[in-house]
């Protein structure tokens, strides 16, 4: 039986990045196509500055995300990101990016969304800047994806306001409120997986999606 996974999620959100390894072993171990669907959570309104209250408020969330699931929050993270007071909290420059990937080589976004929460968790760079993105598809070997985020012209930002918009319109008619969410779809059929256990067991998404 077909089955599809929208993972609904957002490049800066730190549980996001601690689902990371039960999307990539949900990946490597079924059939199941997997869609990605940033919602815009944290871009356009949702963009925000870095303040001492948020950076902190962030870092703790971090911390149980790392004792849950081992997924690295460095230090360097901390100064370099969390400590930038210059920079918007906003994940449109990354959601712009994974769009320009899904384009060119949809079967490579998923390798683009780790690549940028590794720069960010555990390297301290700055996804929110253009150029370190398209500096970072490059490493991947993705460089019609970087060709066209270093210029993101207006197909390519009507084509990620359009993901962003259903994305929010599938949230919405599922009356899900945060992410990661996860909604998988088996002959015709959709619905909403529970979260509560794919921190600590990369394997539950396979799981739950063998009852489906």
């Amino acid at each position: 039986m077909a089955q599809t996974l929208y993972y609904l999620f957002d490049p800066l959100c730190g549980w996001c990045y601690g689902a990371t390894p039960a999307v990539a072993r949900l990946r490597e171990t079924t059939d199941v196509a997997v869609e990605l669907l940033p919602t815009g959570l944290f871009s356009s309104a949702g963009a925000r500055p870095m303040d001492d209250d948020f950076a902190a408020y962030a870092w703790t969330n971090d911390q149980r995300i790392e004792r849950l699931t081992a997924q690295r929050f460095t230090e360097r993270y901390r100064t370099q990101v969390l400590g930038d007071r210059q920079r918007l909290f906003d994940s449109g420059p990354a959601t712009v990016a994974l769009k320009a990937v899904a384009l060119a080589e949809p079967i490579r976004e998923l390798d683009a969304l780790k690549a940028i929460q590794q720069a960010r968790y555990v390297d301290g760079q700055d996804v929110t800047s253009l150029e370190t993105l398209a500096a970072l598809l490059r490493t991947l070997k993705l460089d019609a994806a970087a060709d066209r985020l270093a210029a993101p012209d207006a197909a390519l930002l009507d084509a990620v306001r359009a993901r962003t918009d259903g994305a929010q319109a599938l949230m919405q008619g599922f009356g899900a409120r945060g992410v990661p969410t996860f909604i998988v779809e088996a002959n015709g059929q959709r619905r909403l997986l529970q979260t509560s256990t794919i921190y600590t067991d990369p394997q539950a998404l396979a799981k739950q999606l063998e009852t489906a």
